[in-house]
């Protein structure tokens, strides 16, 4: 009896194990640093916290809510100067998400809610090889089949995609940040109903427009 006893004590601690580690909350991101040497999460880290700390953070108060950006200034320098100069420049204010793909990405920071293309400023090299992956909740450089032709639109990953990651050379696409806070609303902006606008697709057909960009830290 003393054995089933010790046996089912020790199954039911099994059980709590794998339950625990199956619950992680919605904001707890895997992230991938330089190197794939450490993972961490958002919130289980001291030393996550620190690095935290340190970098810069801009708020989007969109028209679906507010989203916190973190950016890896040290990572990708040319790609987070160039975000914060349309940041600091306002350019943001008035942009849309003009294109959502649920289970892929979300984005945005090139167009009105007309469908204007805005003015944008020169292009920057491509920094996919810096070592940060494309997971959920990353913020990516958006550009086209030229490797160094980013400007000023954005993409947040909704899963981890991996295809996006390329070999950084002659292939892949540049993480610069994540989401901080309010990656609950980047979700809801995903569920949006989308259609062809202006001859582009998988544009939401209730714009979601950035109402405001500001730098925080």
């Amino acid at each position: 009896m003393s054995t089933m006893r010790q046996s089912l004590s020790i199954f039911s601690v099994l059980l709590l194990v794998v339950g625990l580690t199956g619950c992680r909350g919605k904001n707890e991101l895997e992230l991938y640093y330089p190197g794939d040497t450490k993972v961490w999460q958002t919130s289980d880290s001291e030393e996550m916290q620190k690095v935290s700390d340190s970098r810069p953070l801009v708020e989007l108060e969109t028209n679906k809510g507010r989203i916190v950006i973190e950016l890896f200034d040290q990572e990708a320098p040319v790609s987070v100067a160039n975000f914060l100069e349309y940041v600091n420049n306002g350019f943001y204010e008035g942009t849309i998400f003009h294109r959502v793909e649920p289970g892929m990405v979300i984005q945005g920071g090139g167009f009105t809610e007309d469908m204007e293309r805005k003015e944008t400023l020169p292009t920057i090299i491509n920094e996919a090889g810096n070592g940060l992956r494309n997971n959920r909740g990353t913020i990516g450089a958006a550009r086209t089949r030229d490797m160094n032709s980013a400007n000023s639109q954005f993409y947040v990953n909704l899963v981890n995609n991996s295809g996006f990651n390329g070999d950084g050379v002659t292939s892949g696409y540049a993480v610069f940040g994540r989401v901080y806070e309010g990656m609950s609303v980047v979700d809801a902006i995903a569920l949006e109903d989308t259609g062809t606008v202006s001859g582009l697709k998988n544009v939401p057909l209730e714009p979601v427009i950035i109402l405001s960009a500001r730098q925080v830290r």
